[in-house]
This record gives C-alpha cells, sequence and structure tokens, in this order.
C-alpha cells in the first residue's frame, strides 16, 4: 500500500446528495416524493491513491461516481476537483474540467458507438479537446492502443468484433485519450472472466504507477477491491458507514454492514473457512425512496435498539483515519 498521508488532496466531497423525484403523470404531475440514491456523502481522495467504494447492489456506487463527473448534477453539496467545485460550473467550463477526469464503464460495449470504428472511437475526444490532428493523431491513437496491450491493426475493427476483455481495454484506452489525472473506475472487471479480471486489474495498477493516476474504484467484488485499493468506503443505502485503509477495515471491520459483507467473502483456506462465522443478514434492503428514520442499517442490525431506530449516528474518526458510522462504534 502507498503511502499517502502527507499527500495533496485532488477531491473533496462534501455532503453529497442525489434525489430523483418520483412523479405520476396522466394530466397533470404530481411530486410523489424522491429516490435517496446518494444521501449525504463526505470524503477526500489523495493524489496518487486508488480508493474503493462497495456496497450491494442499488446502494448508490454508481450514481456517487457519476456525481462526481457531474454526469448528475448533485442535488445538494460540494464537488471540489484541485480546489475547484464542480458543482458551480456550467457545461461549458465543465467539459473543460472534464479533460482531467475521465470514466471507465462497466459495460464498454454500451458506451461505444457500434458504427464507429476503434480508431474512430479514439480519435473522437481528441477532436473534441483539440488535443491532435491529422499524423499527430494517428500516432497518438497507435500509443494509446500499445499502453492498453491491444495490437494496432484493432483501428478498423468495429466493437462486435471484440471480445469483453478487448472492449474494456479500448475504454480503458479511451479514458486515457485525454491524458486525465482522475478516473472513476465504475465496476470495470464485474462483467469478465475471473482471468481477464486479473490481467486488467494489473493493467490499471501498471498505468497507475507509470501515469501517476488516481481513481475511484466502484465494485461489489470485495476480493477484487482488497486487491487494487489503499483505502476502502462501505457504502449502504445512500451513505458511507464506514471508512479505513485496506488493511485496517478487512482486518478489523467495526461496523456490522461491514463485518456480514466480509463474513461472505470466500477464504482459500478450507480450515480457515470451516472455522469462521458467517453473518446473514435478515430481511431485505428497504427502498430509498423511504429509508428508515435513524440508523439506515437498523432494520437488518442484529445488535440494533431502539436509539438506531431515532437518531441518525453520526460519522465519526474513532481511530487514525478510520470512519465509522455507528452509535456503537
Amino acid at each position: 500500500m502507498k503511502p499517502l498521508g502527507d499527500s495533496e488532496v485532488i477531491l473533496q466531497v462534501e455532503e453529497l446528495k442525489v434525489h430523483f423525484a418520483l412523479s405520476k403523470t396522466f394530466f397533470f404531475s404530481k411530486y410523489l416524493g424522491a429516490i435517496r440514491a446518494v444521501d449525504g456523502l463526505s470524503f477526500v481522495i489523495r493524489r496518487g491513491e486508488t480508493m474503493g467504494l462497495v456496497g450491494e447492489s442499488g446502494c448508490g456506487k454508481s450514481t456517487t461516481g457519476q456525481a462526481i463527473l457531474q454526469l448528475y448534477r448533485p442535488t445538494a453539496g460540494r464537488v471540489k476537483f484541485q480546489g475547484v467545485d464542480l458543482t458551480q460550473l456550467n457545461d461549458r467550463k465543465m467539459r473543460i474540467m472534464r479533460r482531467k477526469m475521465q470514466m471507465i464503464f462497466q459495460d464498454n460495449y454500451a458506451s461505444l458507438n457500434p458504427r464507429m470504428t476503434i480508431g474512430e472511437s479514439l480519435s473522437e475526444p481528441l477532436g473534441v479537446h483539440q488535443l491532435a490532428t491529422g499524423k499527430q493523431k494517428v500516432k497518438r491513437i497507435r500509443e494509446l492502443l500499445e499502453m492498453v496491450g491491444i495490437p494496432p491493426y484493432f483501428v478498423q475493427r468495429y466493437p462486435h468484433e471484440l471480445s469483453g476483455g478487448q472492449l474494456q481495454r479500448i475504454g480503458i484506452a479511451r479514458a486515457l485519450a485525454v491524458e486525465p489525472e482522475f478516473i472513476v473506475c465504475d465496476e470495470p472487471v464485474s462483467a469478465l472472466d475471473v482471468s481477464i479480471q486479473a490481467q486488467i486489474i494489473n493493467l490499471l495498477e501498471d498505468l497507475q504507477n507509470k501515469l501517476g493516476l488516481t481513481y475511484l474504484f466502484i465494485s461489489h467484488d470485495l476480493s477484487v477491491v482488497r486487491h487494487i485499493s489503499d483505502r476502502v468506503a462501505v457504502m449502504y443505502l445512500g451513505k458511507i458507514v464506514e471508512l479505513a485503509n485496506r488493511t485496517d477495515l478487512y482486518k478489523r471491520p467495526i461496523h456490522p454492514y461491514t463485518k456480514a459483507l466480509l463474513s461472505a467473502v470466500p477464504i482459500p483456506d478450507p480450515k480457515v473457512e470451516k472455522l469462521r462465522e458467517r453473518i446473514l443478514l435478515t430481511g431485505d434492503v428497504p427502498s430509498p425512496a423511504k429509508p428508515p428514520s435513524g440508523c439506515r442499517f437498523w432494520t437488518r442490525c442484529q445488535n440494533s435498539t431502539s436509539i438506531c431506530s431515532q437518531n441518525e449516528p453520526e460519522f465519526k474518526e474513532i481511530e487514525e483515519d478510520h470512519w465509522v458510522c455507528c452509535h456503537f462504534a
């Protein structure tokens, strides 16, 4: 794990909220409340680190990543990138800023234009940001393909002619085309075979060391996150419930939800796997349109008391760089 204690803070998220309005339309629209996809997140990401963001499907991980890049405009809160509040920028200024911030999508087949060749898809961001023309553009595309381990002749191929792993490499190359400093990796390996996952993870780490990149790595796979991340944030129903460096979180989880998630991760040693206790969560995840009062997790927590349903716990630092949102932490 890289030493990051004195590193520069490149991204600062303060009380970020993203709510989607629910309405019923017949003749007139009627407001029926809101889905609180992201409901008050605060964290920082330091230059050169990889911060993992994990949680169950539907907890708001991907929405958080897209809100940071302003693909979804936040309902409230601030997102500061290198000291600039992105929530205050108009579309024109945000397009200029977005050159420094890119995203790798989970489904790169859906994110690529099926009518464009790979070469055309890679040249598009170069043209939008006026980074290269003519022979310089051709040279840059070859460099990008070489970086991600794709042969140069793939420039004439179309997305449907590539495998899942090759498409993911093209997605990484396209993100790198504008020479960003920060990349949101939104479930970049979840749709790939295990052997291909390892190749993509190693590629991301090599590129980070070579280019000095900073990652927000979103995933539901705790094993993958443990391998690549320096710090890990655990998210539940729109909120971060625990945030710590990788070693502390996996060895000494404190929040009941984190403990339950980690207890489900398989261990290669059969003896250890047989002895450890599996924590089973009861009930379903509540609706983000009507989250529980107090602590979001109390309806599924074995340790909950009356205070959990009445008062929302504070997200507090209980040890150095170890934050937990629990009344009994």
